[in-house]
């Protein structure tokens, strides 16, 4: 019982959280300078259309009842057609569903962002543990050293770096897209092998910079595991070396990671802005820089939508996951 209560309680916090996202996100968005609307209309009556004919035929493009609804007004239909399921329509795609923009560019970013965060983490991890039991001695100083600086450099900086080397000089590798023009899309081995040889660059961008901020994160926590009198006492019965990295050790010291990882899934949705735009990689992020570029106004709100949605529900699973992983952890 109280599980369920605590369920109860952490659901509807989430709930909040994302109503209040949704809010903030739409009033600073309809703040933002530009109306791709208004602009459209000009751009019609320079032609030499008749503003009231212009106006219609906008209306009827862009899906609108209204072009003169106050904020308020498309606040209360915008919470209402959440509710529903109906996300509006693209302004710039000539009203085409948002819902099935976001369809076609979630399974992208979740692509690159599963495969490359879940390679990072295993090997952050792992050598994060490995340099721990190393502390003091000169390879722990220089890989510190190092993953300190290169955790501090932005992805896109890297994804630059290997745009300019692997794409434009040595073109080892396709400077964009997420697959050859001439494939045919389907779950076929010359698809999948394009999407993969595509993804490369893209994918070590985010490599590069999150298997340092995991080792560095690893290091520092197996290393205040290390210190623990339960550990001190394992080692003083005995216990093979193996079992109490493993047991003892890696275990604790791998807990305080997983609300970082939380964070971080949720995050890297809108993270992949600058890459996938450099890539013309048809993710989440690529959308926003173009919805953001065009004031799509529709478009910038359902991917914000969906980022919020999943850095709220990453930290709520991961707040369920701790308290199973962690026996100390009591939910009440």
């Amino acid at each position: 019982m109280k599980g369920l209560n605590w369920i109860v309680r952490k659901g509807l916090s989430a709930i909040i959280t994302i109503f209040t996202a949704i809010t903030f996100t739409f009033f600073i968005i309809h703040l933002m300078p530009g109306n791709p609307i208004d602009a459209y209309i000009d751009h019609l009556i320079s032609l030499g259309w008749p503003p009231d004919r212009a106006e219609e035929l906008v209306k009827y493009i862009f899906n609108l009842e209204s072009l003169n609804e106050p904020i308020w007004k498309k606040y209360v239909s915008y919470v209402r057609d959440i509710l529903t399921g109906n996300l509006g329509h693209s302004f710039m795609s000539m009203s085409t569903p948002v819902s099935l923009v976001l369809a076609y560019a979630l399974p992208w970013t979740a692509f690159l962002v599963s495969i490359s965060l879940s390679l990072s983490f295993v090997v952050g991890v792992v050598t994060g543990m490995f340099i721990a039991y190393r502390r003091g001695g000169v390879l722990d100083s220089s890989v510190t050293l190092i993953g300190s600086i290169m955790a501090s450099i932005p992805s896109y900086i890297f994804a630059s770096i290997f745009a300019f080397v692997f794409c434009a000089i040595l073109r080892i590798f396709p400077a964009g897209g997420a697959y050859s023009a001439g494939v045919t899309p389907g779950f076929n081995w010359p698809f999948i092998s394009d999407v993969l040889y595509h993804s490369v660059v893209p994918m070590s961008s985010y490599f590069i910079t999150g298997i340092w901020v995991w080792l560095l994160s690893m290091r520092s926590s197996t290393i205040s595991i290390l210190g623990q009198d339960y550990v001190v006492a394992a080692e003083a019965r005995g216990l093979h070396k193996r079992r109490i990295a493993m047991t003892y050790v890696g275990r604790n010291a791998i807990l305080p990671l997983f609300t970082t990882l939380a964070v971080t899934i949720g995050s890297m949705f809108g993270n992949g802005i600058f890459i996938e735009t450099m890539f013309a990689y048809p993710g989440i992020g690529y959308i926003i820089g173009l919805g953001v570029s065009t004031r799509d106004y529709p478009i910038i709100m359902g991917c914000f939508l969906v980022i919020t949605v999943a850095v709220v529900a990453a930290n709520f699973i991961a707040d369920l996951l701790y308290g199973k992983l962690d026996p100390r952890i009591k939910i009440k």
